[in-house]
C-alpha cells in the first residue's frame, strides 16, 4: 500500500489534494499545525478546519503544536520576511520537516500538499518550493498533486506510486479551477480563500515586532497576549495591555506573571490593565489614565494582587483621562 503524510489546514486546496490521492489509491494521513499566529478557532461542532476537513476524507489527522523551537524559527529567519513580519519560507521549511519526520515514523512514501504553483508569492513560487524541498531534506518526496503537470517529476512518478495524468496542472492566484474540481468531488461545505495568518496583518506584525525589540526572550505565552486588547509601550519600556471587553479583561489578568502590575476598575466599569515592565509611579500613572480613559464610568484605579485578590487603590491622582493622551505610545492601530 502506498502512503503518504498530508500536509492539511483545512482550506479547499489541501482537501482537493488528499482526494485525488485517495481516488490513485493512496493512503493519506493528514497532519495539522497550530499555532497563535494563525486562526484556530473551531468551524463546527468544536472541531478546527482541518478536523472537518480529514473527516470529509476519511482520513486520520495528526495535530502538531508549533511551540518554543517555532518560535525561534520566526524570531531569526534564515530566508527574510513578507511585507509584514511573516517568515513564509522558514515556516513551510519548519512545516515539511516536521511531516519529514512523521513520513519516516509511519513509513509513509512521500509527504503531499494542497500547494499551487504561483498561487502565494513567497512560498509557491517554483524557486520556493525548490529550495524547500533542497532544505527540508525531502527533494523529489513532495507531491503536489494540484500542479504536479507542472512541475518536474517527483520520485513517487518515476516508482509508479502515483500517475502523471491523474496530477492537475493548475496554477496562479485565480480559483475557478478548484471550485470545478470541487463541483466535481461533491465538495460543497468549504471555507473560503483567506490569508489566515496574523503576521500579514499589520497591527498584528506592529506588536511583534514591538515585542522582539523590547523583549527579545519573549516565549508563546508572551505572542498569545499580543492577539487580545490595545498595546501601549511607554518610553522607559514597559508594555501595557489593556482589555477591550469581559472576555479580553480576563485573559489580561491570566497573563500576569512575578513582576507584573495588573490594575482594576474599582467602584465602577473599566477595562483591566496589565503593566509589564513598570518602573513605579512614573508608569503607573498613565496605565491608570489608561484605564480610566477607555472606562465606561469613572472608576477609581486599584492594584490587584492576583495571588491573593486584594485590591488596593492607588495613591495617585485619580484623574479623567482622555485617549488621545496616549495615542502616541499605542502600539500597532489606534483604533478603539
Amino acid at each position: 500500500m502506498v502512503k503518504a503524510i498530508l500536509l492539511l489546514s483545512g482550506g479547499l486546496d489541501g482537501t482537493l489534494a488528499g482526494k485525488m490521492l485517495l481516488e490513485m489509491g493512496v493512503e493519506v494521513t493528514a497532519v495539522n499545525f497550530t499555532s497563535p499566529f494563525w486562526d484556530g478557532a473551531p468551524r463546527s461542532h468544536g472541531q478546527s478546519e482541518a478536523q472537518v476537513s480529514a473527516g470529509q476524507l476519511g482520513v486520520d489527522c495528526r495535530v502538531i503544536a508549533c511551540g518554543e523551537d517555532y518560535l525561534e524559527v520566526l524570531k531569526h529567519p534564515r530566508f527574510g520576511r513578507g511585507s509584514q513580519m511573516n517568515a513564509c519560507l522558514d515556516c513551510r521549511l519548519f512545516m515539511f520537516r516536521q511531516a519529514k519526520a512523521l513520513m519516516e515514523e509511519l513509513g509513509a512514501d512521500f509527504v503531499a500538499t494542497g500547494e499551487v504553483l504561483g498561487e502565494r508569492p513567497m512560498s509557491q513560487r517554483r524557486q520556493a518550493m525548490d529550495l524547500i524541498e533542497r532544505e527540508s531534506g525531502l527533494q523529489g518526496r513532495i507531491v503536489r498533486p494540484l500542479s504536479g503537470q507542472l512541475l518536474p517529476a517527483t520520485d513517487a512518478e518515476r516508482r509508479g506510486l502515483v500517475r502523471r495524468e491523474q496530477l492537475a496542472a493548475i496554477q496562479g492566484r485565480g480559483r475557478q479551477p478548484q471550485f470545478d474540481l470541487a463541483a466535481k468531488y461533491g465538495f460543497k461545505d468549504y471555507p473560503q480563500p483567506a490569508g489566515g495568518c496574523l503576521l500579514t496583518d499589520p497591527e498584528f506584525a506592529a506588536r511583534f515586532r514591538d515585542l522582539l525589540e523590547h523583549e527579545p526572550a519573549c516565549g508563546l505565552a508572551d505572542v498569545v497576549l499580543l492577539r487580545y486588547g490595545r498595546h501601549f509601550r511607554f518610553p522607559s519600556g514597559a508594555k501595557v495591555v489593556c482589555g477591550r471587553n469581559a472576555e479580553e479583561n480576563s485573559l489580561v489578568e491570566k497573563s500576569w506573571r512575578e513582576g507584573d502590575r495588573l490594575l482594576v476598575p474599582i467602584g465602577g466599569v473599566g477595562p483591566s490593565v496589565l503593566c509589564r515592565g513598570a518602573d513605579g509611579d512614573e508608569d503607573l500613572q498613565p496605565a491608570a489614565g489608561i484605564l480610566r480613559a477607555y472606562a465606561k464610568t469613572e472608576p477609581d484605579v486599584a492594584l490587584r494582587d492576583p495571588r491573593n485578590g486584594t485590591d488596593n487603590v492607588l495613591a495617585i491622582p485619580q484623574k479623567q483621562a482622555d485617549r488621545t493622551e496616549f495615542a502616541r505610545f499605542r502600539v500597532g492601530s489606534a483604533k478603539a
